[in-house]
């Protein structure tokens, strides 16, 4: 009786390639390679031969011969935010179509952090996405020239020559207020985000007003966070403020609160009414639905990738783009009550 063979078939190499469609090694690794350097019949027949023996090359080797590694980072101040996580699926979905992988690095809001990410990212990577960093302008400054290529989300770039999406969070969190204002209320809380991020300080510097005499609500600001559990525990401070509104840093914070009121028996818009900001998914199918701001985070993702691929093939990228938010009135909002409206 025959013994059959243990041994694991041949692999496909480059050889094998080349001596089926009768070219050089170094003639299949271009076209492997994608340069544009060899004739397109001969182009035609590697391909062909490629195809027939099944090959498939070595992302190692191919990564060595162009000098790039197929990968791009992005790194992020809480992956946990699903608003980030929109931002990286926008990413991911672009790059996958021009053959990148995307590595992911969560600095957990950490300012010192994030710039050891950043350039640790970098180094393993061809280019680099930063979204909302929370390092200050000046760090951020001298740090972006050796991330290069580099694009920033969610902020606008201090340092020449890096391409920014950005987004008017001054503009988003009036629309907010001017809603409130219209449904009559006349003290408003807001939940602030964390001391570090810029999309905070834009938010608050809107909420100031532009003309001190001018006529406007009362704002009672709150310290909080960016998470669920700093919105359930900011609770009590909102109730005790004797706000008619609450208008929350991000969604999280909003649908934290609402668990909050939600088991102290708090009616929502009746008693308080309730205010995100970035349209998450689960912004929608709170009860009562959150009125929000909406920002377009996976069409940010999918820009971002469209500037750092024009980066990486020595093009310029396009315009730098400012993202104005779209307000989406719900159920979490409406009129103060009358008792509510007029307590002192």
């Amino acid at each position: 009786m025959a013994r059959m063979s243990t041994r694991p078939p041949q692999r496909v190499t480059i050889a094998h390639v080349a001596e089926e469609a009768g070219v050089s090694r170094a003639t299949v690794s271009r076209v492997m390679n994608g340069l544009a350097t060899v004739d397109a019949e001969i182009g035609k027949r590697v391909r062909e031969a490629a195809a027939k023996l099944n090959y498939s090359p070595s992302t190692v080797a191919r990564s060595l011969a162009i000098g790039r590694t197929q990968t791009v980072a992005i790194v992020v101040p809480d992956l946990a935010n699903p608003m980030f996580q929109e931002t990286l699926r926008g990413l991911n979905r672009a790059a996958a179509r021009e053959g990148y992988r995307v590595l992911v690095a969560d600095s957990i809001e950490n300012p010192e952090e994030e710039v050891i990410l950043a350039r640790e990212a970098r180094r393993r990577c061809d280019a680099l996405v930063l979204v909302s960093p929370r390092m200050e302008p000046e760090v951020l400054a001298e740090l972006l020239p050796e991330l290069s290529p580099v694009v920033l989300v969610n902020r606008e770039s201090p340092a020449p020559g890096v391409p920014s999406l950005a987004v008017d969070y001054g503009s988003g969190i009036r629309s907010v207020v001017k809603e409130l204002e219209r449904l009559g209320h006349r003290r408003i809380a807001y939940l602030a985000g964390p001391d570090g991020s810029h999309g905070n300080q834009a938010r608050m510097a809107a909420l100031q007003p532009p003309v001190p005499s001018a006529p406007q609500p009362e704002f009672v600001f709150i310290p909080c966070g960016a998470m669920f559990e700093d919105g359930y525990r900011a609770r009590e401070a909102v109730l005790g403020s004797g706000a008619t509104a609450a208008v929350c840093f991000n969604d999280l914070v909003a649908l934290g609160l609402l668990g909050a009121l939600h088991e102290e028996g708090v009616a929502v818009p009746g008693r308080l009414s309730v205010t995100g900001f970035d349209d998450i998914p689960f912004a929608r199918f709170a009860s009562p639905a959150l009125t929000t701001v909406s920002v377009p985070q996976t069409q940010l993702g999918e820009q971002a990738w469209a500037r750092l691929w024009d980066l990486l093939n020595g093009r310029d990228p396009e315009h730098d783009l400012t993202v104005t938010p779209r307000l989406e009135v719900r159920a979490s909002s409406g009129p103060p009550a009358a008792e509510a409206a007029n307590a002192p």
